[in-house]
């Protein structure tokens, strides 16, 4: 019962999805009192998001709805003692911060990388920005390369250089210092700093629209509760796709209220009445995103992505290249001629 937690994206989700699952099994009443309970968090969130005071009437409600769901919920994930939860190493849905904040801990996320030893930039607990990564740290500067959005970060905690690699190094870090990340974004009128993605991970429908595909990824991961990872493809296609996999511990439970006790985890994310449970919350997965931005198909994997297979890094993020050449077939099966004319 930590009073600090930090993780990754992927372990904040997976708290999210097994408080929906356990929520599944509940009784109505149960059901009834979280549903109450979260909406008096969500209000409590909307006004602290926006820097406007909360009222007396409100807080008092929300000792209620503590004691009646939330107080559980927070136990649940082992978040009760916390003060704030700190979040890092990819993006996460701005959803997903909110909700936290629901729940009455406040969710901070920071960013930086290796080459910054760090964290370079993070959201201070005064002023909780969902989506951005905060303002710069006191130790060094922040700012965007005009021509290609970049994030340039210098100061005292940029490395000097990769070792037996002067090219490489002469490439990342420019003449003036400024160390040359590799990804996109922007800066607000407050200084704070979003991120829209990785600049060689952009992709470009056949259409001609650049597409972020972490930001679809997000919500895809925050809105349907059984996909533990999403991968969106789709780069020079017609439309966005993606690749799904499914959270075990949600699918058991799906089996168990479905009859389907007896089969593997590979038969069960195959079934098609499986896909119309998925199909049922990506409408509103879709509903975040910009027309072009939404998932028309997807194919939903038979195991999870792990790094023993190359699927993801240590701290679960993507490998998008080695994902795209293991499941290019199934890739290119989400796409008929008659899509891509």
């Amino acid at each position: 019962a930590p009073t600090v937690f930090t993780a990754v994206p992927r372990v904040w989700e997976k708290f999210y999805s097994g408080v929906m699952i356990a929520l599944k099994e509940s009784t109505r009443l149960q059901q009834a009192a979280y549903a109450w309970s979260i909406g008096v968090g969500t209000r409590i969130a909307d006004r602290v998001l926006a820097g406007q005071p909360v009222g007396g009437p409100l807080k008092a409600q929300f000792m209620l709805a503590r004691f009646l769901a939330l107080n559980n919920v927070r136990k649940l994930i082992g978040i009760h003692r916390a003060r704030f939860l700190v979040t890092g190493a990819a993006p996460i849905s701005p959803d997903l911060v909110k909700w936290y904040l629901a729940l009455g801990v406040p969710m901070l996320e920071v960013w930086g990388m290796t080459e910054t030893c760090g964290a370079a930039t993070g959201v201070p607990a005064t002023r909780i920005k969902p989506g951005s990564i905060g303002p710069a740290a006191s130790y060094n500067e922040v700012r965007i390369d005009p021509a290609t959005g970049e994030i340039l970060v210098r100061g005292p905690n940029v490395f000097k250089g990769y070792l037996n690699l002067p090219e490489k190094t002469a490439e990342t870090i420019d003449a003036d210092g400024w160390l040359h990340t590799g990804d996109v974004g922007a800066i607000d009128a407050d200084g704070y700093l979003r991120i829209t993605d990785r600049k060689k991970d952009l992709m470009k429908t056949s259409g001609g629209k650049y597409v972020a595909p972490q930001k679809v990824e997000g919500a895809m991961a925050a809105n349907i509760p059984y996909v533990s990872q999403a991968v969106a493809v789709g780069d020079g296609k017609k439309y966005i796709s993606a690749l799904f996999t499914i959270d075990p511990g949600a699918m058991e439970s799906w089996a168990q209220r479905h009859g389907k006790e007896g089969l593997s985890y590979a038969e069960l994310t195959q079934l098609p009445e499986f896909r119309q449970s998925i199909d049922r919350f990506l409408e509103r997965a879709n509903a975040k995103l910009e027309r072009w931005e939404t998932v028309k198909r997807y194919a939903v994997l038979d195991h999870e992505l792990t790094v023993e297979e190359g699927g993801v890094t240590a701290n679960m993020k993507l490998r998008r290249s080695a994902i795209a050449k293991r499941y290019a077939d199934l890739v290119e099966s989400l796409y008929d001629a008659e899509d891509e004319d």
